[in-house]
Order: structure tokens, then sequence, then C-alpha cells
């Protein structure tokens, strides 16, 4: 029999951000390839994907954590591991965006953001990738951003934190290669999700970064779920540190 190098049967994975979108499509991606899944989201915003697992034959428990405060960061991976016991698999997916000028970008939107789509998922890498250290190996996926390598618009603590991140990712798979972790990040491109709802809803806006899409089209979170079966499956295990762009081709443009 053919080795089936996308098997995550036995695996345990905690994804953040779960509700809709990108987390949504990652879980349920991770699911279908065997993986358990830890569903996380504010309030009971997980449940739904939770259940949707459920129904396909996987373990999944939804877990409610407001990623802003760092007690509910720790209290995360503390009730991810009275759930199931283990973590193999960690997705950084949870983030927020704030749209207006630099110069009138509040302190506030700047701290809750640069929180939320930054530092929390430091703590998160730190706290569970000690974990994965001492259990022999995982894998740990930090969504990113286009605009890791873009400044864009409007968008100043979105751009900063999805840059950080992506050179977290870098710091990270430097310390954490020998020990079996790879950590790697996926950009995403236009996606359709609640993040790009203005965007597309602006016929001018959405028709010319449709026209800047080699594709054609805008991706969709199942786009962004078969890069992350990949960067946690054996076919990726010699891939850490990489930051991989699913654009339809947009930074090749």
């Amino acid at each position: 029999m053919a080795h089936d190098w996308f098997n995550l049967d036995g695996k345990i994975a905690l994804v953040t951000g779960t509700g809709t979108g990108i987390g949504a499509g990652i879980a349920k991606g991770l699911a279908r390839v065997g993986a358990d899944v830890l569903c996380h989201d504010i309030g009971d915003q997980g449940k739904a994907t939770s259940e949707e697992i459920k129904a396909m034959g996987r373990r999944s428990v939804a877990l409610s954590a407001d990623l802003s405060k760092r007690e509910a960061q720790d209290g995360l991976v503390a009730d991810a591991l009275k759930a199931m016991g283990r973590i193999d698999i960690l997705v950084n997916n949870a983030g927020m965006i704030r749209r207006a000028p630099a110069v009138d970008y509040s302190d506030e939107d700047w701290d809750l953001l640069l929180e939320v789509n930054l530092s929390a998922p430091f703590r998160l890498c730190r706290r569970v990738g000690k974990l994965m250290i001492e259990q022999g190996g995982g894998r740990i996926v930090n969504i990113s951003s286009l605009l890791a390598f873009q400044g864009g618009i409007l968008v100043p603590a979105y751009a900063a934190s999805k840059g950080g991140v992506a050179q977290l990712t870098k710091a990270l798979a430097n310390e954490w290669a020998t020990k079996n972790v790879n950590v790697n990040a996926i950009a995403p491109g236009y996606i359709a999700t609640n993040n790009t709802a203005a965007l597309r809803a602006d016929e001018t806006r959405s028709r010319q970064i449709l026209e800047r899409i080699p594709a054609g089209r805008w991706g969709t979170p199942e786009d962004i779920a078969g890069a992350a079966v990949f960067l946690c499956s054996d076919a990726a295990r010699y891939v850490t540190g990489h930051v991989l762009a699913v654009d339809g081709g947009w930074l090749a443009r």
C-alpha cells in the first residue's frame, strides 16, 4: 500500500478563530485527513465548526477564549490539554483588522491588534512549543498575510502585526528545527471572508483586486486549508521557517 503523506490520524490540533472563514476551513480540512480538532473562538462561535467535525467522525471540542486578554491565552492551552491531553498541531489563525488613515489611527486599535494578531500567537507558540519539544515534535502554522510582503492601505497595525508573525515564524523555526517542531506560516491572498466583506462590497476596489489576481477569483477558506494540511503533514517534514503565499498568483504579478 502506498504511503499516505497527508494522513493525520491520531493527531490533535488546536486551531484558533474557527467560527468562520479561514479558521473554520482549516479546522475542517485537518479533520478530513484524520485529525481531532480543538476549535477555539470567542463565546460559542466555534461550536458550529466543532459539530461539523464531529459529524465527520472525528473528536472535537469547542473552546472559548478572548485572545486580547493575556490570562485567556494561557487558559486556552490549559483547557485544550484538559480536553484532549496533548497538542500535536497548533494553527494560530485568530486575528482582527481595523481600517483608518495612519494619522488618525488610535492607540487603542493599535494595541488591540498587536495583542491579538502578534502577541497572542507568540505566547501560544511559546507554551505549546515547549510541550511539543517535551513530547518529541509537532507542527505549528501561523496565519500571516500578503501584507507581510506589502504595506497595504489604511491598515498600519494589521500590516505591522502580520509582518511580525512572518518574522516570528522564522525565529522560532531556527530554534526548534532540531527538536522536530516545524514552524511555518501561510500568507493568504484576497480570500472571501468576513474580513474582506467591505472590499468585496466596493465595486471599484473589488474589480481592481480581481484584475491583478492571475487566477481571476477571490480565494476560499478551502484554498488555505489545503496548504495547512500540507504543512502539518509528513509531506512537509523538511519544510520549516517558510512563509507560503496562497494568493492565486498575486505576488507574482
